[in-house]
């Protein structure tokens, strides 16, 4: 699988240390102590060191690619992840990278930002992207609603996505809704994550328990 998506690998791992060249960039015009964690008001509550936030959160951003690479190519089922699914896990950190390297940047040269907006209507896109995928994604250990029933069985597996794709494409639309309408309340936040992960897997256990199939 990797051999097939080398290209891809590469150029995601390009893109995931794009910040270090843009920081280098910046780098007369950036604190020597920078802002790397924010709180649900906004305000910085974690820093670092410029070097650590330039080159550091880049790089470990680009060992997890790899992480997530190798881990879904060793998928004991990894004949089932079909390439446009493992694109599709390759693109997630290299944007996460970017948008972090933006929000960090960008803070810190003095632009206030909406943080915690601008990560919700993120996760919110992820949700919306990833659930697009969901009814098509076959039984594997790595990508999916992963419960012991649904990859015991492949109609309970084929059931559960089928929903779960629905429900995570309409839960992106709600934290994108709650985003620009300034709803950002971190419990908020979990509580619609919990709801559209947890109800497939609650799903998939009614059909298991001979309810539904």
């Amino acid at each position: 699988m990797l051999k097939r998506a080398w290209k891809t690998l590469l150029i995601t791992s390009i893109v995931t240390l794009l910040p270090i060249p843009v920081g280098l960039v910046l780098w007369n015009r950036l604190p020597d102590v920078m802002a790397t964690h924010f709180g649900t008001n906004n305000e910085a509550n974690g820093f670092s060191s410029k070097p650590f936030a330039v080159f550091f959160i880049p790089l470990f951003c680009l060992a997890m690619l790899w992480i997530c690479a190798v881990i879904t190519a060793n998928d004991p089922r990894k004949k089932n992840i079909s390439p446009k699914i493992f694109r599709l896990v390759l693109w997630i950190i290299p944007v996460v990278s970017l948008i972090c390297g933006v929000a960090v940047y960008t803070y810190n040269l003095g632009h206030p930002l909406d943080i915690s907006s601008f990560m919700m209507i993120l996760m919110g896109i992820l949700f919306i992207l990833i659930g697009n995928y969901m009814p098509k994604t076959r039984q594997n250990y790595t990508i999916g609603i992963k419960v012991p029933w649904a990859l015991d069985n492949e109609e309970n597996w084929n059931r559960t996505h089928r929903l779960a794709g629905y429900l995570w494409v309409a839960g992106g639309i709600i934290l994108v809704i709650l985003s620009l309408a300034g709803l950002t309340n971190p419990l908020l936040l979990i509580g619609v994550v919990l709801f559209f992960t947890l109800v497939p897997a609650i799903y998939s256990w009614w059909l298991h328990a001979g309810k539904g199939l």
